[in-house]
């Protein structure tokens, strides 16, 4: 009986065993199914794309990613400019061609822009270049996280992005673009702003940033360097002194490395986000219309020793906003146009000495004010790197070096006279020719000769080039386009 009763009990001791065994079973798999409808409805989630195109795009997000090492762009310059520029000697040209009567345009008056005291308070509010802007952004949109920080942590971003309510954001985007006037690159610069408002983490602007840009139409690429968010933005012109990677022949700069010497190694994916082939075009064709916070400036030159003074009003925000720029193409910023009224005030001033000159003194004292208006220094001097300005950048800074002059040159002689004008660059140089019939040293372009126009080579008059570059040949020619 004892061994019965004890057999019993081993039975019964097993059999609990049995059944909590059981139990543990049936609530691990309980807790698996429930954890696999909990993935599931995770994913429907945020797998519910809007966009037809985000179910493809990620698969280039999780499928394997390849390495891309950067290719250094050429210096705009194989030689350094000269440290130094000695004058000639002041000589007067002789009088050809008609007598000049400048026309001063007619100023439209600036379109006002948005109203601060109109805006409804919203979730950021911030100053791009004095111009207040404000954005509500969906609530999924604002807790991103780049987590974990590789391809998964991306791909689970743009999950998220892809599945939020992003839509309203990319209209005022567009709204805004279309009111200001933004070109390209001021777009990017209002995305970017935006991102950096949202996101303490820049991982995670830079990833809001390549979102929206995609939705906006650009081809911009998402990559991972050294375990952080690296953007790469698809441009059909040479962005100089910025990193660059090739894929299937086209052309995509870092341009966060802008004036940076790092090659980092990129992985990312090959494709672009579908039906989106739109470059970033650094071309500023109309000046934005940020609000005006206009300071006066004075500029004075002697010419046969009598001293002539030119004036006008310049906007801050506009100088602020082509300070950010890269080193685009030399056509970008020889064809950017000056604002209607700072054009007007400096013909006025220029108009009270040379209306009424024949048209060689006319053109050779606009050729002087450049010259003398300005102290010659390198960019590498005075900003640390090589720097091309906007005509309208030259008349803000003290000092400029010769492209500078070359372009406000150009800028103003078009305006003023209308006549044909080239950029002439050599190895180390940058000066400009005029299609005009006077002697001198000149250029062919086209089968048109070109006579030499040099704003860096002081009290040189037109038809008079540097000696060290009568000789040479130029390297390059840069069409100044006719504007309205």
């Amino acid at each position: 009986m004892q061994q019965n009763r004890g057999g019993v009990q081993k039975q019964f001791k097993l059999f609990g065993l049995f059944k909590l065994l059981f139990l543990l079973l049936s609530i691990a798999s309980l807790n698996a199914s429930s954890f696999e409808d909990f993935k599931r409805t995770q994913s429907s989630q945020f797998s519910d794309y809007k966009d037809k195109r985000d179910a493809e795009f990620e698969n280039y997000l999780t499928s394997s990613w390849e390495e891309y090492t950067a290719k250094a762009t050429k210096d705009f310059y194989e030689k350094p400019k000269p440290k130094s520029i000695a004058p000639t000697v002041e000589r007067k040209i002789r009088d050809l061609g008609p007598r000049v009567n400048i026309k001063l345009p007619k100023i439209t008056p600036q379109k006002k822009p948005i109203v601060v005291k109109t805006l409804v308070k919203k979730d950021f509010m911030f100053n791009f270049f004095g111009q207040e802007l404000a954005f509500d952004i969906d609530e999924n949109i604002k807790e991103v996280k780049f987590y974990p920080q590789n391809q998964v942590g991306i791909a689970s971003a743009f999950k998220v992005f892809a599945s939020s309510d992003y839509e309203d954001t990319v209209r005022e985007l567009n709204t805004i673009c279309k009111t200001l006037h933004l070109n390209d690159w001021a777009l990017y610069l209002l995305v970017k702003q935006l991102a950096n408002e949202m996101y303490s983490n820049s991982d995670e602007s830079a990833l809001f940033t390549w979102f929206m840009l995609n939705k906006l139409g650009y081809d911009v690429k998402v990559g991972l360097s050294k375990h952080h968010i690296v953007l790469l933005h698809y441009s059909k012109k040479v962005i100089y002194a910025t990193p660059s990677y090739s894929f299937s022949e086209k052309h995509y700069y870092r341009i966060s490395q802008y004036s940076k010497t790092s090659k980092d190694r990129v992985y990312t994916y090959p494709q672009s986000y579908p039906g989106v082939d739109k470059a970033l075009d650094l071309a500023l064709k109309e000046l934005p219309l940020f609000v005006e916070d206009l300071r006066k400036r004075e500029l004075h030159f002697k010419q046969f020793n009598k001293e002539y003074t030119v004036s006008y009003k310049y906007n801050q925000n506009l100088i602020n906003f082509m300070q950010t720029y890269p080193q685009a193409d030399y056509e970008t910023f020889f064809n950017a146009p000056l604002t209607d009224s700072i054009y007007q005030e400096i013909a006025k001033d220029l108009k009270k000495y040379i209306n009424t000159m024949q048209s060689s003194s006319a053109i050779n004292f606009v050729l002087n004010f450049v010259q003398k208006a300005f102290i010659y220094e390198r960019d590498g001097e005075q900003f640390g790197r090589e720097k091309v300005m906007f005509a309208y950048e030259t008349l803000y800074y003290d000092k400029s070096d010769c492209e500078d002059r070359a372009i406000l040159f150009a800028s103003l002689v078009k305006k003023l006279f209308g006549i044909s004008v080239v950029g002439v660059k050599y190895k180390d140089h940058m000066a400009t020719a005029l299609y005009i019939p006077m002697k001198g040293d000149s250029v062919m372009n086209n089968g048109k000769r070109f006579v030499i126009a040099d704003p860096t080579y002081i009290n040189a008059n037109i038809g008079q080039s540097m000696p060290k570059y009568r000789s040479k040949i130029p390297e390059s020619f840069i069409v100044v386009k006719s504007r309205g």
